[in-house]
């Protein structure tokens, strides 16, 4: 019986493929791609993280579900994928931040931390004995004046952007930061669109205790997890302009109709008469 050609090289870490995969790093992706929809956006005066917390049951305490951490006081990060392996390398993150405040008196900056989470992830991916981490981050920070918004991989790569989403409705969301993104954006007009994407993303079944979000502040030059009172304003103001939308598009096809079935009746008598 001949084997499948991934089946000889997706049993250990360390071992690519004829092609060149390491197809274990393959599969953290596809944890990655299984899990909630996390967003981030860089804007003027600071970055937004969302994320959609996904409560698969009424009975489930939304607040036990964390998805946005605090690394630092000034860098904050959102997760997609296995919640576990997040915390672990939320753990790690905080570590190094407190190692440089010590030994360098100052806050550590935002890519260096990427880059010390990343260089963690990677080495999972190449010793035998270790599986890769099913999650990746998205680090939000700000630094001497600076906006940051980093996402980290499974296999340990690093990516700076303006704005992007991990999780299973990246694509979607990814569209509409295409379509509506301008690097003048202000930090509540890029909250209002990245609560607009989970919105089209969850098909409209948000709301207050399924969405956590945090933004840095390039005034503050911090990081802060929302309350559920700060968060709420903006999602009415996302329902309510959704609401609005959909009773134009109702009103316009009825219209519609209306002037097709109308156009008919004339049709109709004109043949009549003809």
């Amino acid at each position: 019986m001949q084997m499948m050609p991934q089946m000889g090289y997706d049993r250990a870490i360390t071992v690519f493929s004829p092609d060149g995969r390491l197809f274990q790093v393959e599969y953290a992706r596809e944890a990655v791609k299984r899990g909630t929809t996390a967003v981030g956006i860089k804007a003027k005066d600071g970055v937004v993280l969302l994320v959609d917390k996904r409560l698969t049951s009424r009975l489930l305490e939304g607040g036990s579900v964390e998805k946005i951490f605090q690394i630092d006081d000034h860098i904050g990060a959102a997760t997609s994928g296995l919640v576990a392996d997040a915390r672990m390398l939320i753990d790690r993150g905080r570590v190094e931040a407190q190692i440089n405040k010590i030994v360098y008196d100052e806050p550590i900056d935002v890519q260096t931390l990427a880059k010390k989470i990343c260089d963690f992830k990677q080495a999972y991916t190449q010793f035998g004995g270790t599986r890769p981490f099913g999650t990746a981050l998205l680090l939000a920070g700000v630094y001497n004046g600076n906006n940051y918004l980093l996402e980290t991989d499974p296999s340990g790569a690093l990516l700076e952007y303006k704005a992007t989403a991990i999780g299973s409705g990246r694509s979607i969301v990814t569209e509409i930061f295409e379509e509506m993104y301008d690097d003048d954006i202000l930090l509540e007009d890029a909250l209002l669109l990245g609560l607009e994407a989970l919105y089209k993303v969850t098909e409209g079944r948000i709301d207050i205790t399924t969405v956590d979000a945090g933004l840095t502040e390039s005034e503050k030059k911090g990081f802060r997890i929302l309350s559920a009172d700060e968060l709420e304003p903006y999602l009415k103001k996302v329902q309510s302009r959704k609401e609005k939308a959909g009773e134009k598009a109702e009103a316009g096809a009825e219209a519609g109709a209306e002037a097709g079935a109308g156009g008919e009746r004339e049709a109709k008598r004109g043949k009549r008469k003809a």
